[in-house]
């Protein structure tokens, strides 16, 4: 990768997860550098759990893996943007996408 990523003072970066087929944004997640490499490494959706402080690879639990078909940074090199190839859902509710639900703002 020509950029090199910048992670937060915790040492994470935002990941958005996209759609290979419609481009629709399926998750945010974080990432650290292992998780990052291993993501590169592997082509499988792999984030850093805040909450129970642990790598999860997407899909070992709910067998809704992510295949990482492109992965780039933005122009700041401060967030991840993950096409993927998802296989059911990508939501922990079921839903295919996290943003499965009513806008707060539309015009």
């Amino acid at each position: 990768m020509a950029n090199i990523a910048k992670f937060n003072a915790d040492g994470l970066i935002p990941a958005i997860v996209q759609e290979e087929s419609t481009g629709r944004v399926l998750m945010m997640a974080w990432m650290d550098s292992h998780a990052l490499a291993y993501t590169i490494a592997t082509k499988r959706g792999t984030y850093w759990s805040r909450s129970r402080s642990e790598y999860w690879i997407k899909g070992l639990t709910s067998g809704h893996f992510q295949t990482v078909t492109s992965l780039a940074l933005d122009c700041d090199g401060d967030t991840v943007l993950m096409q993927v190839v998802q296989d059911g859902a990508a939501c922990h509710t079921g839903s295919h996408s996290c943003f499965d639900v009513h806008p707060v703002f539309e015009d």
